[in-house]
């Protein structure tokens, strides 16, 4: 039986802290020190901590001997008394001893501050225990020794030493009836000497803050009388001292309270040629100047005032010493600045043209504008550098060209004057517009030749400038201008202008201008021949697009259309529109939109329209020509993209087309239906008749050279008068307007615009409402009213599945022809519908119908089931047939084929007025 049953049966689990390896690093490197009060306080501190530790583990080891002493009294009275009490044998020979002894033994552990009591057999099975589960099992650990005699153990535990005591329960015949064991843990035991242990550790700390205060008071007052060093480090101190006062470049002068000088270097002896043993001796009686002696001694703080001393000019500063630790007096440091003072005025006049240069790298060419720039040339010159600037440019270069590069001379330029700058109003200058000619000798002629600024220091002293123009050059001086410097304005190795600089109340220009004027002028150069270099590109790009866009609406009954293009204020971008007209009075509009600005954008736009031009006169559906639209814009970006990855070897890739929108609609005037579909273009408004206008719910589609996706059409039946309104995007979205906005602007723009008034006032309204002052981005719209043909005007057959009925069919055709008084188009048009018909029922398929439209022109048209396409050929001499189509392409004007839903239709077109020589033709086909 031990304490480790005992725990066992009141559940304790062993454990315990871990230990901490104390870290030494940061006290050694506190107590490396080595001053003499850092080694005396470090000392006291030492000796204070060992006699407060020894006395600590004195109290611990005296309480830890006196709690063992009591607690091996404690348990071994209690367990004799308990073997001896009355009841216990009778209670372990009875049948049941644990209901007897269990209370006893929780009693003695309450009332006995004792940790556990234990009874027992002879042979060591439990009768009581804490924990049930335990009684009847065999006590853990020798317990033979207690069958004898009383005996205690100490042993440690998880939780601490324990003291156990054991003794023998005899029967009245001196025969042992069990055993019974008390323990406890020594630190219960040694709770009260603990409670003393905060007093002794209360005694001992306060022992310890007494020393290190008369430790710290020690090595404060030692500090202060060694300021901290040691002997050598003071020796040492005092060497460098010495060293550096006399070796700086600097003069050091101490004066006390009294004014004498107290300390002077070597330095401080040249600058102010002190005399020989000048320590000691009062400020005064130095044979300084009178304000500096007086500065000297004032105790005033002075940052780099300046005084005079002989030919010198030294920058004296001042600090008193009371504060850092001296007595009443002063610290003076006198430098030469004589040198310095001219290099800082150098310096200061550098500084102002370098941040003139600045000024003008960022107002210069602000934009591309080649008056503006030169304008801002002349507006930055005035008045950092000059007091009037002026600015003449070559003629070709206000173009956006390039001056002949077959000039010999400069008088063979011819400049004009574009911009003028000066400090006050007006000036005695040529005014903007006026030509200029540089005369012979000339200052302006000197620098155009020589390509470098001339300068003209006094103009009252130049004879050549004074006369070229005598008049003009003395209401110059009049004015008070003095000095002139001309600069060329060169770019890339081409002459594009001059640049003036005059001054009339500054200092006349020096040789050192000079060279500020041309790096002036060529920075201020590179930003005209930037904006030259724009303009050509900005005037070759919108004469392409003027030249790519439509220049009037073709001659067409179908609509009553009217447009508006404007383009962007920079830029020019790929917006375009068009009216198409198409076989049988149909009419296709168009309108589309490439992203992008410049000549990229414009030469798109001409390549795309003209495609859209082929493709209609395939006289393919919306969806469908889109679609070869579409196919058409992917494979020119791969083929530029290509061709832009060989082109980057050589110097620069193209751009690519992606980013192109297109909307495309067919208006057939005969029935009112309008097929329409788009790609990624915004939806296009329909004014109803009587004013009310919405948008077309028509499927966006991508936008072209995306591919992949299919397009979806939409047809509509429109009513007579009805107005479809198509736009690019620059109409309803810029930077202050998002898109959603300008669409609802849009259409109230729209809203009202009823079939009496003409197209071209809705353009004006809807430009009026929407148009912003600032375009970013080119803007075309076109308004179209639809038109009906009047049914008079068209007529329909059925032809039946038999060759028998083509001779019936022309008959009626002859007899419309007729009563529309076209009777001279009889024979031809009669020759191409039995030609057609005939064709049809050969190699078409059921049914077969026969139109004929008349309005600028005769159309006759005959459709089949059959989408078999038919091929011109020529037939030989020796063929019966085979002349069918090549008498019809010769009979008519135009003709085509059209694919629908339910088969073709064969075209052809004749002019109202039945050509002269029209039978000639059958001479030709004669054998």
């Amino acid at each position: 039986m031990n304490a480790a049953d005992g725990y066992a049966a009141r559940g304790a689990e062993p454990g315990g802290p871990g230990k901490r390896r104390p870290a030494r690093g940061g006290v050694r490197s506190r107590l490396r020190v080595r001053t003499v009060a850092g080694q005396v306080f470090v000392l006291l501190l030492v000796v204070v901590l060992l006699l407060v530790g020894a006395a600590l583990a004195a109290l611990v080891l005296q309480a830890r001997r006196s709690a063992t002493t009591e607690a091996v009294g404690r348990t071994r009275a209690a367990a004799v008394v308990l073997a001896r009490a009355p009841g216990v044998v009778r209670a372990m020979d009875s049948p049941h001893p644990t209901a007897v002894l269990q209370p006893l033994a929780d009693e003695v552990v309450q009332e006995g501050n004792v940790d556990y009591v234990v009874f027992a057999s002879p042979e060591g099975i439990r009768y009581t225990a804490e924990s049930p589960e335990l009684i009847g099992k065999h006590v853990v650990g020798p317990f033979q020794n207690a069958l004898e005699g009383p005996t205690t153990d100490s042993f440690q535990t998880p939780r601490g030493r324990v003291v156990e005591s054991g003794a023998p329960v005899t029967r009245p015949d001196g025969s042992v009836a069990g055993v019974v064991g008390v323990g406890i843990t020594v630190a219960h035991v040694g709770s009260a000497v603990s409670r003393q242990l905060p007093v002794l550790f209360g005694g001992a700390a306060a022992a310890l803050v007494v020393g290190t205060g008369g430790a710290a008071l020690a090595r404060r007052r030692l500090r202060r009388q060694t300021h901290g060093l040691g002997p050598a480090e003071m020796t040492r101190m005092y060497e460098h001292h010495d060293a550096v006062l006399h070796a700086v470049r600097e003069g050091v002068l101490i004066v006390g309270g009294d004014g004498r000088v107290l300390l002077v270097n070597d330095e401080a002896r040249r600058l102010l040629e002190l005399p020989p043993g000048a320590e000691g001796r009062p400020v005064a009686g130095l044979g300084l100047d009178p304000a500096l002696a007086e500065l000297l001694v004032s105790g005033r703080v002075v940052t780099d005032e300046v005084h005079r001393a002989g030919d010198l000019l030294l920058a004296v500063n001042i600090r008193p010493t009371a504060p850092f630790g001296g007595g009443p007096g002063s610290v003076a440091t006198v430098r030469d600045t004589t040198e310095l003072r001219a290099l800082a005025g150098q310096a200061e006049a550098a500084r102002v043209r370098l941040q003139l240069l600045y000024d003008a790298g960022l107002r210069v060419g602000t934009t591309l504008g080649v008056v503006r720039t030169a304008q801002e040339l002349a507006d930055v010159a005035v008045p950092g550098f000059a007091d009037f600037a002026t600015v003449d440019l070559v003629d070709p270069v206000l173009n956006g060209e390039e001056p002949p590069p077959d000039l010999h001379t400069a008088r063979d330029l011819r400049m004009r004057r574009v911009a003028a700058g000066g400090v006050g109003e007006g000036g005695p200058f040529l005014p903007t517009g006026s030509p200029i000619a540089p005369l012979p000798g000339s200052p302006e002629e000197t620098a155009l030749e020589t390509g470098r600024a001339t300068l003209v220091a006094d103009l009252r002293e130049s004879g050549t400038w004074r006369g070229r123009a005598r008049e003009r050059a003395d209401r110059v001086l009049s004015y008070g201008v003095h000095s002139l410097i001309c600069a060329p304005l060169r770019a890339r190795g081409v002459i594009l202008g001059a640049v003036y600089f005059w001054r009339a109340g500054s200092p006349p220009f020096e040789e050192d201008d000079r060279s500020f004027a041309d790096e002036l002028a060529a920075r201020a150069a590179v930003c005209v021949d930037n904006a030259r270099r724009y303009t050509r590109e900005h005037t070759m790009a919108e004469t392409l697009q003027r030249s790519l866009l439509p220049r009037g609406l073709p001659e067409q009954s179908a609509l009553e259309a009217a447009y508006r293009y404007m383009p962007a204020l920079h830029g020019v971008g790929g917006d375009w529109f068009d009216v198409i007209p198409l076989p049988g009075f149909r009419v296709a509009l168009v309108v589309g939109d490439v992203v992008g600005h410049g000549l990229h954008a414009a030469a798109t736009m001409g390549r795309l329209r003209t495609a859209v031009l082929n493709f209609s006169a395939l006289d393919l559906p919306p969806d469908e020509l889109i679609a070869r639209l579409d196919e058409l814009v992917t494979r020119l970006d791969h083929v530029e993209t290509a061709g832009g990855e060989q082109d980057g070897e050589g110097g620069g890739a193209r751009a690519a087309v992606t980013g192109a929108t297109c909307l495309y609609a067919i208006y057939d005037p005969t029935s009112g239906d309008c097929t329409m579909a788009r790609a990624g273009h915004p939806p296009p408004v329909l004014v109803e008749p009587d004013g009310g206008a919405e948008f077309v719910d028509l499927p966006a589609g991508p936008p072209l050279g995306v591919g992949g996706l299919p397009f979806e059409t939409i047809e509509l039946r429109l009513a007579p008068g009805t107005a479809l309104v198509l736009y690019t995007d620059g109409l309803v979205e810029n930077r202050e307007r998002d898109l959603g906005t300008g669409l609802e602007v849009l259409r109230g723009s729209l809203v009202g615009a009823d079939a009496r008034r003409s197209p071209d006032d809705v353009c004006r309204a809807v430009f009026d409402a929407l148009v912003p002052p600032r375009r970013t981005d080119d803007i075309a719209l076109l308004v179209a009213r639809t038109r009906l043909l009047d049914p008079g005007q068209v007529a329909d057959w059925d032809v039946p599945f038999d060759f028998a009925s083509v001779s019936r069919v022309r008959k009626e055709c002859a007899d419309q022809l007729a009563a529309w008084g076209l009777e001279d188009l009889s024979f031809t048009a009669e020759l191409i519908l039995s030609e057609l018909i005939t064709n049809a029922i050969r190699y078409g398929a059921e049914p077969i119908r026969v139109r004929m439209l008349r309005d600028s022109s005769l159309v006759c048209e005959v459709s089949d089931g059959s989408s078999t396409a038919p091929h011109l050929r020529y037939a030989a001499t020796t063929d019966e047939g085979g002349r069918g189509l090549f008498l019809v392409a010769q009979m008519a004007e135009r003709w085509g084929t059209r694919y629908s839903a339910r088969g073709k239709v064969i075209w052809a077109e004749q002019s109202l007025t039945a050509p002269e020589f029209q039978f000639d033709v059958f001479d030709e086909l004669l054998p």
